[in-house]
């Protein structure tokens, strides 16, 4: 089931403007009843305000309708979203105090209109965080979700797909991908997204779907002469067309538009972080820790306690990881094997459940009792935290692999080595060991490139129900 976008946009429309004179309301009962931040010098009733909420209304439903603030944007992070908000509300207010200054000489609370714009911001901005809530939870159930095709299977395609696995809340499903018949693009893609065969497949593909929603057209430049027939099938079966053009192979987080005396120009440059967001994420860590310390030690402790009186052996199991560009470190964890589980590894090479060169077993023989509850529950994890004190890993980021995996990688795999290794990261709140090796690849890899505080915040709100409820963990 998908959902229409104008019904859509009406809703919000109206849901806003209830929220809005709610917000009014609530601005009211701050100055009024709970006098902040001082008591009034004139008592006026609520109902005197009538003229002065209808006026606003009118202001801020044209700077919204102005700004195209009710129109889907798929890809919008919440901040972003809110930063609309605000500044279409900070013009609506512009206008009001200006009509209340000409229009309005009689006295009238000043405080009041302090409190009214942050009362309305406050509230829209809570209204579109239950928003995205909902969509996500509709999306997971495959409802509203907008069903696409990708045509290509290159380095380009393969990009625009870890987007669509990664990014959930864009409200799209690939049913498949195309590809231009060569040897490399098939080897050279592991995904959930099923491969349909060749671009010659595309006509009899959209006809056998006529719920089919958008096409991702993403060819390298050396197929750019297919485009136009691609569209004109496409228009022909009136379905949507969106074209990612082949920059050097790269990401469009690598691009930035230069305006060279009104001509546009495409720069290229490099997707690293600088040394003031090493810094600030290395602060970011520091302080989550530094609060999280003490429930994580009551925790921890229980833990410990409880493995001691399972088995036999030592309560941390400190095994060697890859982190940052290579370099090795001891990476802490609370023991959830047997003593001797790695010299048992290669007698259950032929259980391994997972793709690529990681190793996976979802009933793993060499579990205890003890530890089998705090897989799933992901709390074995815990000990990580003196890796990120020590600066050896981050909270979010790629998992950090062991070297025999490493030496397995193909090279477009290592830029996941580019920055620390997290505790927890995109790939496990994607679906995390369901994942193939390349897919959780590919989704390390876009984290690289989308990074922001944002994006470690919600990965890190979304790690707490993935880990209570143990989706995918093993």
């Amino acid at each position: 089931m998908r959902f229409n976008a104008r019904p859509v946009r009406t809703l919000t429309a109206i849901s806003d403007l209830i929220l809005i004179n709610f917000a009014f309301y609530l601005a009211y009962v701050l100055r009024y009843h709970f006098n902040l931040p001082r008591d009034p010098l004139i008592f006026h009733t609520f109902s005197s305000y009538f003229e002065q909420q209808v006026i606003l209304n009118i202001f801020i439903l044209f700077t919204f309708w102005q700004s195209r603030i009710w129109r889907r944007r798929r890809g919008e992070f919440w901040i972003d979203e809110v930063g609309r908000v605000v500044n279409g509300i900070a013009l609506a207010i512009a206008f009001m105090i200006m009509y209340l200054f000409l229009f309005l000489p009689d006295p009238f609370s000043r405080v009041l209109w302090v409190w009214v714009p942050v009362c309305i911001v406050l509230i829209l901005s809570i209204s579109r965080a239950l928003r995205r809530i909902i969509l996500m939870g509709l999306y997971n159930r495959s409802w509203g979700v907008d069903r696409v095709l990708v045509v290509g299977g290159g380095e380009t395609g393969r990009s625009l797909m870890r987007t669509l696995i990664a990014r959930q809340d864009l409200g799209f499903k690939a049913i498949g991908y195309l590809h231009d018949g060569t040897k490399e693009e098939i080897l050279g893609l592991a995904s959930r997204i099923p491969n349909l065969g060749t671009f010659d497949n595309l006509a009899s593909i959209v006809r056998q779907n006529p719920d089919l929603h958008t096409v991702f057209v993403a060819l390298p430049a050396a197929k750019n002469h297919l485009v136009p027939r691609i569209i004109r099938i496409c228009q022909q079966n009136n379905v949507r067309v969106n074209v990612s053009p082949d920059l050097f192979q790269l990401s469009l987080s690598q691009v930035e538009s230069v305006n060279m005396g009104g001509i546009p120009v495409l720069g290229v440059r490099e997707v690293k972080r600088s040394t003031l967001e090493r810094t600030l994420k290395r602060i970011f860590d520091l302080i989550v820790v530094s609060v999280a310390a003490i429930p994580v030690l009551l925790v921890g402790s229980l833990i410990a306690l409880a493995i001691k009186l399972d088995s036999p052996g030592p309560i941390f199991y400190g095994g060697e990881r890859v982190g940052r560009g290579g370099t090795l470190f001891k990476m802490w964890k609370f023991r959830s094997m047997v003593v001797d589980a790695e010299s048992q590894k290669a007698a259950l090479a032929q259980m391994n459940e997972a793709e690529g060169p990681i190793f996976k077993i979802r009933d793993d023989p060499r579990l205890t009792r003890v530890g089998r509850i705090i897989r799933r529950l992901s709390l074995d994890e815990l000990p990580q935290l003196y890796n990120v004190v020590l600066g050896e890993m981050s909270l979010v980021g790629p998992r950090p692999p062991v070297q025999p995996e490493v030496d397995q990688y193909q090279p477009w795999h290592l830029q996941r080595l580019s920055v620390r290794g997290g505790v927890t990261g995109l790939w496990q709140v994607s679906g995390r060991a369901d994942l193939t090796f390349d897919e959780q690849c590919l989704l390390d890899i876009y984290y690289i490139e989308n990074w922001s505080f944002g994006f470690d915040l919600r990965i890190l709100l979304q790690t707490v129900p993935y880990a209570l409820f143990g989706r995918g963990a093993y």
